[in-house]
């Protein structure tokens, strides 16, 4: 028979306040009932905070119910979960190794919009779960669910080497994951940044250069990079990045200038990466319990008021560098509290 529960999460809303509600669900066979302990707040976060949807797609937690039909996961498994929610598993991209860019895949924000990661619990299908190793913590998990992902999967998916001269534009939430892993990875980590500040930061993290921006063109001489991760808020000036010899990755939705001619005659690629597949995911987990990598977080509690003071440091650009709202039953007694693993 299956089981119906009710659980507490905080919505969107048109004029842009955090608003708690109450959903009933009732678990089906292939379901997991998991109570959320840390969320992550993803800059993406951003474009649903003014609709009238269940917040976050970050999650870490623990599994306190299974479905009848569930085999792979049992009460007490610490899981984690990101923005693709469901995928067919049988098309050329699942079988792959790519699901997440599966054709019928259910994402945050266009299905099950009532189940979110700033809440105290989820239903998740048992597929799309991701057990979390045993030394991994849970507020540097959640971060990594969809932030971590991504940059892992652009700097692990697209023919990049150990030894490879690797640059990462911004260090913000993706630019200082995206820093450790490539350095992890035996690369040669060139930073690019409009702050000089953060120079003493980046060269901490395993940058083997630093360079500093101005008005979005290197200040100084630099020997060109094979690769480039664009990890800022800012669509990318391409004919000032070009003579980098650059594969970009952009989150804007602005429509940046491409000069297409300097593309063609140097056989330059410009790839897109959205999150990442489980497999990579998995892969990613591993990675970063053997080398001991850990987002710098701030956290707040999981309370209407601490999400909006998140979402608050989240839009004036204060934020170092991954935002973690942590569950009533988790909260550590600071509501903002940076942290670096």
């Amino acid at each position: 028979m299956s089981k119906t529960i009710e659980f507490n999460v905080f919505k969107g809303s048109e004029s842009g306040d955090v608003n708690p509600d109450t959903i009933r669900r009732t678990i089906q066979p292939s379901e997991v009932f998991v109570e959320i302990s840390h969320a992550g707040l993803c800059g993406t976060d951003r474009l649903f905070k003014n609709k009238g949807i269940a917040l976050g797609h970050e999650g870490a937690g623990t599994v306190r119910d299974v479905g009848s039909a569930v085999t792979n996961f049992k009460v007490g498994d610490k899981v984690g979960f990101g923005w693709v929610r469901k995928v067919c598993g049988h098309c050329d991209f699942c079988v792959s190794g790519h699901d997440q860019y599966c054709q019928q895949r259910e994402q945050y924000g266009k299905e099950n919009t009532e189940i979110g990661a700033f809440a105290t619990h989820a239903v998740w299908h048992e597929s799309m779960l991701i057990k979390l190793p045993d030394d991994l913590e849970p507020e540097y998990a959640a971060p990594l669910m969809c932030g971590g992902a991504t940059v892992w999967c652009a700097l692990t998916c697209y023919d990049i080497k150990p030894g490879d001269r690797v640059g990462v534009q911004g260090i913000g939430g993706l630019g200082h994951m995206a820093i450790q892993f490539a350095s992890k990875l035996g690369c040669d980590v060139v930073v690019f940044s409009s702050s000089a500040a953060k120079k003493d930061e980046a060269k901490g993290l395993g940058a083997n250069e630093f360079h500093t921006l101005e008005n979005g063109a290197v200040r100084d001489a630099v020997r060109p990079v094979k690769y480039l991760l664009w990890c800022g808020n800012e669509p990318p000036d391409f004919p000032k990045l070009v003579p980098l010899v650059l594969t970009a990755r952009d989150l804007s939705t602005q429509q940046p200038p491409l000069p297409v001619m300097p593309l063609i005659s140097n056989g330059i690629r410009i790839q897109g990466s959205a999150v990442a597949s489980r497999v990579a995911v998995r892969k990613m987990l591993r990675f970063v319990s053997l080398h001991r990598i850990r987002p710098i977080i701030m956290t707040w509690p999981m309370t209407k008021d601490g999400i909006q003071a998140a979402f608050q440091i989240l839009e004036q650009g204060k934020m170092r560098y991954r935002g973690v709202i942590v569950g009533q039953r988790h909260l550590m007694g600071k509501p903002a509290v940076e942290k670096m693993g």
